[in-house]
């Protein structure tokens, strides 16, 4: 695709607008992500730039710069032990499911694919006042301690649960930061994982970036199922499992109490530490049930390390997350996080203290969760209105996601291939699976999009698809 759109593109004047995202879908028949990542290896080579929100255009001539040849490196990267696909400990640095989710719409597509909120539900407001204040503070260019400012643990600490201290926590450079971290400190390359199947694609890369081996595990209506895990566990010798306790990216179950308590147990018997991906812990619903507590405050033996993240309910630019953990371990975390970035920025870390102390924070949360409940029941019963019911037997109440069914012998690549062609981006299901899925799933969310009108505007388009 990139090496026919450079002959298209090639004889163009500077400035010149390429065909949309939705047009190159359906000239090439690929998906939205394979259309993105062609335009990315353009936009490395220096042919095309993207404006976000005017499109994709023919980039300025620039004086050529004398480079050498550089094909030697495709035969160097394949011959090196480490990166060969038979090697069992190879990093894999691959993830279109990844992509996919940082991916910019075209013009005149409503995003239903991003996990991130439209900024109009986030509080810009408090974020541009709070990075104003912590940029005069005094202390805001000084060097941190390596675990992240004491204040800033200690918020986390209380926020995560009581039982708590900021010597418990390392401030870390948001949610996918500490997935990455917890992986490498935790297990070596070529060591099993559990993992939840379907999963957040951020997991899978990790998982494959630090050269595990990863073994997925199916869901029922309440999460990872205890025997499945046992006999994984004893299997494999895994010595750590991955769970999302609260509306499970991409499925939307929640762990209960006692289910909860039973995986733990298991885990514990196996000798395996439980990390904990808390990511929707202030994406609740106001009509939904108490959710169950952090995995980390059912134990006290070090069995669980918890990720929690700001991201979501700030902005993705907001990159402050924490890991949580009681034992040696937290110094493994501690050490793998200093080899990596060595600090989180101080002003970054000082503007997440202005935002969470300051009186617009509580507000803030409430007004997202009210909205995300708002938006969750229009876009269930836009759905179900638009694609039938079969699509969505049931959804979660809570986080900013659905997970519709397709009918079996559905071409999930097909329909989001389609949808984007009307101006709709989706995830497709195979995105969230190690390997490929048995049934055709998609992932809608309704966080991203502008409006509410524009929600049921996306989710009017894929009428007839189904």
């Amino acid at each position: 695709m990139a090496r026919e759109l450079t002959r298209d593109i090639t004889p163009l004047a500077a400035g010149t607008r390429l065909p949309s995202h939705r047009a190159l879908v359906t000239r090439f028949g690929a998906s939205a992500s394979t259309v993105s990542r062609a335009l990315a290896l353009l936009a490395q080579r220096g042919l095309v730039v993207s404006r976000p929100g005017a499109g994709t255009f023919r980039a300025a001539q620039e004086p050529a710069a004398s480079s050498g040849d550089t094909t030697w490196q495709e035969a160097a990267l394949a011959l090196n032990p480490g990166l060969a696909d038979g090697n069992p400990g190879a990093r894999r640095l691959h993830s279109p499911g990844l992509s996919n989710t940082l991916a910019t719409p075209s013009p005149g597509v409503i995003d239903l694919n991003s996990g991130y909120a439209h900024h109009s539900l986030l509080p810009m407001t408090a974020l541009r006042a709070a990075l104003t204040r912590a940029a005069r503070s005094p202390h805001a260019w000084e060097r941190p301690p390596v675990g992240g400012l004491a204040d800033l643990r200690m918020w986390l600490a209380e926020d995560i649960g009581a039982g708590l201290g900021r010597e418990d926590v390392l401030v870390v450079g948001g949610g996918q930061a500490a997935l990455s971290t917890a992986m490498r400190a935790v297990a070596q390359p070529g060591d099993p994982v559990i993992l939840e199947a379907p999963t957040y694609p951020g997991t899978l890369a990790a998982a494959r970036a630090a050269g595990l081996r990863t073994v997925s595990l199916p869901l029922d209506a309440h999460g990872m199922r205890p025997d499945y895990l046992d006999d994984a566990l004893g299997r494999t010798g895994a010595r750590l499992v991955v769970l999302q306790p609260l509306y499970q990216n991409p499925t939307g179950v929640s762990l209960t109490e006692g289910r909860a308590r039973e995986l733990l147990a298991v885990a514990r018997s196996h000798d395996a530490f439980v990390l904990e991906d808390d990511y929707a812990r202030h994406m609740t619903h106001d009509d939904g049930i108490p959710p169950v507590k952090p995995l980390i405050l059912l134990e006290s033996d070090g069995t669980v390390i918890h990720i929690r993240s700001l991201t979501k309910v700030t902005s993705p630019n907001l990159r402050i997350g924490a890991l949580a953990a009681r034992g040696p371990v937290l110094e493994r975390l501690r050490t793998a996080h200093m080899i990596d970035t060595m600090v989180v920025p101080a002003p970054l870390q000082h503007t997440a203290l202005e935002v969470l102390t300051s009186s617009a924070w509580k507000r803030s949360v409430a007004r997202l969760q009210t909205a995300l409940a708002q938006r969750r029941r229009l876009a269930v019963r836009t759905v179900v209105e638009t694609l039938g019911a079969d699509v969505l037997p049931d959804h979660p109440r809570g986080g900013y996601h659905l997970w519709l069914h397709l009918p079996r012998g559905a071409d999930e690549s097909e329909f989001v291939s389609a949808a984007l062609a009307r101006g709709t981006a989706l995830a497709p299901g195979t995105y969230f699976h190690a390997d490929q899925p048995d049934v055709p799933r998609v992932r809608l969310s309704y966080a991203a999009a502008p409006t509410t009108a524009d929600l049921v505007t996306g989710i009017h388009r894929l009428e007839g698809l189904v």
